[in-house]
Parts: structure tokens; sequence; C-alpha cells
């Protein structure tokens, strides 16, 4: 992959769209990233859109590229991968998966064949273009390959490699699944907010802004978020009493063990989706 890699994205969903649109918003060229789908005119309205060659032919995307970024459904891959065998040629392409659950070794089985496998676990804060994955690298994938992957996720916010595909599984414990956890933290204050008189609306508002704020200080503070946190509870103060109830009920040990069932639960799937 000397050149620009030309990029083809299997399955046109919410996920491999905010990924291509942050390559194009990022510069990558048009003419090198390509997508199919199954409806054709969502596919119409993607290429409206972006202006990027689209087709329902998966076989015909295959033979174009140099990366194939696989994005369907978990429960789709298996005959997604079997089906485009045929156009994969594992001296050219790379795989890049972005399928919770699916295990390389799973895919190359599909493939009938030991090709560069990428996978990663991208979450939906990608959407918005403040993502965070994942990546694993099977033992032949390439350098140059490893930054085509690196260049693909960054486009939607940050990109970190493991070192074992058994770390996918935290990675999907932590941000995977992640954003769904401060989302319950949003709904429960602002539930708590309404509670203590104030409308839905300044709720809402309030409980945003401040997540926003305190992931924008946290992010770019030298400081810990430990250390954050200390500086802003004043002894005796309003927030040590609510930091102080928080750890009364177990907050700390409830947030291990949730991630901690979220990680077996990613285990488990990647047992049933084994080919």
């Amino acid at each position: 992959m000397t050149h620009t890699p030309h990029i083809a994205f299997i399955g046109a969903g919410n996920m491999a769209q905010a990924i291509l649109k942050g390559m194009l918003a990022a510069g990558y060229p048009q003419d090198k990233i390509c997508a199919s789908g199954r409806t054709q005119a969502k596919l119409d309205l993607l290429a409206a859109e972006t202006g990027i060659l689209t087709s329902t032919d998966n076989l015909a995307l295959c033979s174009l590229a140099d990366v194939i970024v696989l994005g369907v459904k978990p429960q789709m891959m298996g005959p997604l991968v079997q089906s485009i065998a045929p156009a994969v040629d594992a001296s050219k392409h790379l795989i890049v998966s972005v399928a919770a659950g699916i295990l390389a070794n799973s895919i190359e089985s599909w493939l009938g064949q030991k090709a560069p496998i990428v996978r990663c676990m991208p979450n939906t804060p990608s959407l918005v273009g403040q993502g965070a994955a994942g990546l694993f690298a099977t033992p032949v994938v390439s350098s140059v390959q490893e930054q085509t992957a690196t260049t693909i996720m960054q486009s939607v916010g940050l990109a970190l490699w493991v070192e074992t595909e058994d770390h996918i599984d935290a990675v999907t414990a932590v941000s995977g699944s992640g954003p769904a956890y401060y989302f319950l933290m949003m709904e429960a204050m602002i539930a708590g907010a309404e509670n203590l008189g104030l409308s839905n609306e300044v709720a809402q508002k309030l409980v945003l802004q401040t997540a926003l704020g305190a992931a924008q200080m946290a992010t770019h503070s030298h400081q810990t978020p430990d250390q954050l946190r200390v500086a802003v509870t004043s002894p005796n103060g309003t927030t040590e009493q609510a930091i102080n109830t928080f750890k009364a009920g177990g907050f700390i040990k409830l947030c291990s063990q949730a991630m901690a069932a979220a990680h077996h639960r990613s285990k488990e799937l990647a047992q049933l989706f084994k080919d």
C-alpha cells in the first residue's frame, strides 16, 4: 500500500457511514471510498450526500479495494464473509471488522484463508466525531496496514491499539458500552434535579452541560480525574456530602461490577458467533 488505499465499506449502516463521512471530512479522497448495502434507495441517498461510489454488489466493490471494512451486524457476518471470500486476496486486502464479538480466526475460517485482519471496537460517539476505539491486529498485518487502520478510526475520534485480541472484550466493557453508563448517570441526575424542583428543560441543560464540561476538564487538564475530584470537593461542603453518599451506596464497586458483567457478556458473544 504505497499509494492511497481504496477502502470499501461492506455494509453502510450508521457506524460505517459515521466513519466514512469522518474520513471525507478529514480530507480522504472521495474517489478512494466506496460502500455497499442492501437497499438501493439508502445507497442513492448516501451517494448524493457524499459523492462516493455505492453499490449493492459486494464482490464488485471488494475487487476495487485495498481495504475491506466489514460493517454489518454480528449475526450477519458469517454469511457475508463467506459470500465475499472469492473476491478476497490475502496478499492484497486488509480486512477491518467493526462488528462486536467476531473473532479474527472466525473471519479467517469463513474466508478460507489466513488474511491480514484488524478488529476494531468503536462506540456510538463516533457518530459525532468523538469516538473512542480499540484496535487489534493479527500477526500478518503490516505496519503500513496498521497505519491505514489507524487513519480510518482516527477520523471519528481516538484510536488505540491493544496487545491481545482478548483486550477487545475489555475495550467493549470500557468504551464500547461506556456511553450508556454516562447516559444512565445523566438520566439519574435529571430525575434528581426534577425532584429538587427544577423543570425538565432546565435539569437537562444543566446536567448535559455539566457532563460536557467535566469531560473537557478531564481531557485537557494535567491532573487525573481523582485529583480533579479532590480539587472541587471542599471539606464539609455540598460536594463532599454527595460524594460520601455515592461511596456509602457502593458506587465505585458497582461500576466495577457493571464493567465486569459487560466484559463477561462480550466473551460470551464471541463464542456465540464463533464459526
